[in-house]
């Protein structure tokens, strides 16, 4: 009887010691498994950090290189910029001198000296000087080195054209007219005045001989409809309109008739007798 009771007593302490020991086996399972589990999120948490952070360096570098392209475009368009800025407009009775290859100045007085650049498509002419020949009545063509060869001698007398600090137009002024004590002309015409090149005019007299002759910054110009102006008008500076020389420009090249008054072969007055 008493062996039964011990043995009973053996078996139900080999099954708490059993289950015990599975108790403790299945905790250390899980702490291990739960240890693998904490390792791998940590593992995939850290990778995904260095990729972000590796996508933000190529991002960063990628933002620093193009702000270093566009800003390489925008010092271009400053270049341009700068051109469009020239200086522009019509310098007449101007001293062409010579400063750099394609580089010059034009000196006119009361205006100062003013740089400019000539280009492919500037337009040159000359009367002796820089070509072409003293004693013809039509301006000849000349090339940007002949314009060059000759201002590096000397100052050439000339019109200058410009759009954006580049020459459109340069024109060497025609000596006046010389009469016989070595001075230009002097006296006052009535006839039909023509254009002949910029700055440069004649008046033919009733006979039709035509007398060339210059217009000055201060050449008066009066109109009284033809240059400019309305034909209802009194006279002189009472009445007639003041013109400017582009008006003249236009006016002769249709041909109008006027009172020249001439000065040295320089126009003071130019009157529009409509």
């Amino acid at each position: 009887m008493k062996n039964r009771h011990l043995r009973k007593a053996v078996v139900a302490t080999a099954a708490i010691t059993a289950g015990l020991l599975m108790t403790a086996c299945q905790s250390s399972t899980a702490d291990s498994s739960s240890g693998k589990s904490g390792t791998g999120a940590a593992a995939v948490a850290e990778k995904a950090s260095d990729s972000k952070g590796s996508k933000g360096s190529v991002a960063s570098n990628g933002s620093v290189d193009s702000a270093g392209s566009k800003g390489s475009k925008g010092s271009k368009g400053s270049k341009g910029s700068k051109n469009s800025n020239g200086v522009s407009g019509s310098f007449k009775n101007g001293k062409v001198t010579y400063l750099a290859p394609g580089k010059y100045i034009v000196s006119v007085p009361g205006k100062g000296d003013q740089q400019f650049l000539v280009a492919d498509d500037t337009e040159v002419y000359g009367v002796g000087t820089i070509c072409g020949d003293a004693g013809s009545e039509v301006d000849a063509p000349c090339t940007l080195d002949q314009l060059e060869a000759a201002t590096k001698k000397a100052a050439v007398s000339a019109d200058v054209e410009m759009r954006n600090g580049i020459a459109t137009l340069v024109t060497e002024r025609r000596a006046a007219q010389q009469g016989n004590g070595g001075k230009g002309v002097n006296g006052t015409w009535f006839g039909n005045v023509s254009y002949l090149a910029p700055g440069k005019y004649t008046v033919s007299d009733m006979k039709g001989t035509e007398q060339q002759f210059l217009v000055a910054e201060d050449t008066r110009i009066w109109g009284y409809g033809d240059i400019c102006g309305d034909a209802n008008t009194g006279e002189g500076g009472q009445g007639g309109t003041e013109c400017t020389e582009a008006e003249l420009e236009t006016a002769a090249k249709k041909g109008f008739s006027a009172e020249v008054v001439i000065s040295n072969g320089i126009a003071t007055t130019v009157r529009d007798d409509h």
